[in-house]
């Protein structure tokens, strides 16, 4: 029997962030940051931190509880980190930024 991270069956708080959070260690990587350099290579993380949010938006619950406000504060982070990968993405292609 698989356990629930490994099971993409079941809900898992821990796999939606662990995948995230790889997702954004590998975005910095992928970019060169500082010297941010354009990369379709990004796309990758991409939608691997957008399935992670999907993983972690299906732990919600339909009443609050403290559980329900933690689900909660994790999706805000997925949304920073997605915010951030989407920033290593484009920034590159954005000349008249620099």
């Amino acid at each position: 029997m698989l356990p629930a991270v490994l099971n993409l069956r079941a809900r898992s708080l821990l796999r939606g962030t662990i995948l995230v959070l790889v997702s954004l260690c590998l975005a910095f990587l992928l970019s060169g940051f500082p010297n941010a350099r354009p990369s379709l290579k990004l796309l990758i993380p991409a939608f691997a931190a957008l399935y992670g949010t999907y993983e972690t938006s299906r732990c919600l619950r339909l009443r609050w509880s403290f559980y329900h406000g933690g689900v909660l504060l994790l999706l805000y982070m997925d949304v920073m980190a997605l915010a951030m990968i989407f920033f290593l993405l484009l920034y590159p292609y954005e000349g008249w930024l620099q």
